[in-house]
C-alpha cells in the first residue's frame, strides 16, 4: 500500500518502507538497513537480505520480546541486537543492552532511549537521514480502576517522559505509539497528546491487540493537520511512505 491520499500530498516522501508485524511489531527498511522493532510473533519479511539488520526490543513482557529472534543471527550475518537492559540475556559482539537516556552509535545509526511508563524503554533512531520513535509501552496509561492519586501521578509521568523526547529538538519521521482498547474511553488520551506534542509526520498506532476497530476510532477521533494516522487494519501490511 502506498498512502497517497489526504494529508500525505503535502509531506515528502521518505523512500522507506514499513511493514506492520502484529501487535507492536513492525520492520521498517531504509535504503541501506531493516529495522526490526518488538518482535513477538507472525511473519518477517525482508526484500533484501543483504542489508544490515537490527533488532530493538524495549522491554523484556513477552508481547514486546521473543527470545526467538536471538535465533535469527544464524540465518542472517549482518544482524545485531538492541534490547532493553531489563531483557535477560548476555551481551556479545551482536548485542547491545540499554537503559532509558542513553545514547550508542553503531554503523551510522543513532539510537537514543527515552523512559517508559511502565517498563524498559522507548528508542529514537536516526538513521539514512529518518528520524524514527518507537514508544515500547510508553503511553498514558488511564485506567479505570487507578485511584485518583494514581491518574494524577501517570499523566504526570507521561507529559514529562513526552517533553524530555521534544526537547530532543529532533522532527520525527516516523512514530510507533500504542491505541489500546483495553483503556477502553480512554484510548485515545496518550496518542492524541503525543501527536499534539511531537507533531510526528506520520503515526502509526499499535497495541491494539488485533481490534483494529480501536484504530478506525483513533483515526475519526484525533484530528491533525501535520500529522498523518497510518490506518492499520491487518496483519503483514505494508506501507511505502
Amino acid at each position: 500500500m502506498t498512502l497517497d491520499e489526504g494529508r500525505d500530498d503535502d509531506l515528502d516522501k521518505l523512500n522507506v518502507t514499513v511493514n506492520y508485524i502484529a501487535h507492536s511489531g513492525f520492520t521498517v527498511e531504509t535504503e541501506n538497513r531493516v529495522l526490526i522493532f518488538d518482535y513477538f510473533k507472525g511473519q518477517v519479511d525482508i526484500e533484501d537480505r543483504d542489508k544490515d539488520i537490527y533488532v530493538f526490543s524495549s522491554h523484556g513482557h513477552r508481547d514486546h520480546f521473543n527470545p526467538i529472534v536471538l535465533d535469527w543471527k544464524k540465518d542472517f550475518k549482518n544482524i545485531h541486537y538492541i534490547l532493553s537492559k531489563d531483557i535477560d540475556v548476555e551481551e556479545d559482539n551482536s548485542i547491545t543492552l540499554m537503559g532509558p537516556y542513553k545514547e550508542y552509535f553503531i554503523d551510522g545509526l543513532r539510537i537514543k532511549t527515552f523512559g517508559s511508563t511502565d517498563q524498559g524503554v522507548s528508542f529514537l533512531v536516526s538513521v539514512d537521514g529518518l528520524n524514527i520513535f518507537h514508544a515500547g509501552d510508553l503511553h498514558w496509561w488511564y485506567w479505570e480502576r487507578y485511584s485518583e492519586i494514581e491518574k494524577i501521578n501517570m499523566e504526570n509521568s507521561f507529559k514529562i517522559k513526552v517533553k524530555r523526547l521534544k526537547n530532543s529538538g529532533l522532527d520525527i519521521d516516523i512514530a510507533f505509539f500504542p491505541v489500546d482498547p483495553r483503556l477502553e474511553d480512554n484510548f485515545h488520551l496518550g496518542g492524541e497528546y503525543f501527536i499534539s506534542e511531537i507533531r510526528p509526520k506520520y503515526f502509526f498506532p499499535m497495541h491494539s491487540w488485533d481490534k483494529y476497530e480501536i484504530i478506525d476510532d483513533f483515526i475519526h477521533k484525533v484530528a491533525s493537520p501535520y500529522t498523518k494516522i497510518v490506518d492499520i487494519n491487518h496483519k503483514n501490511q505494508n506501507f511505502k511512505l
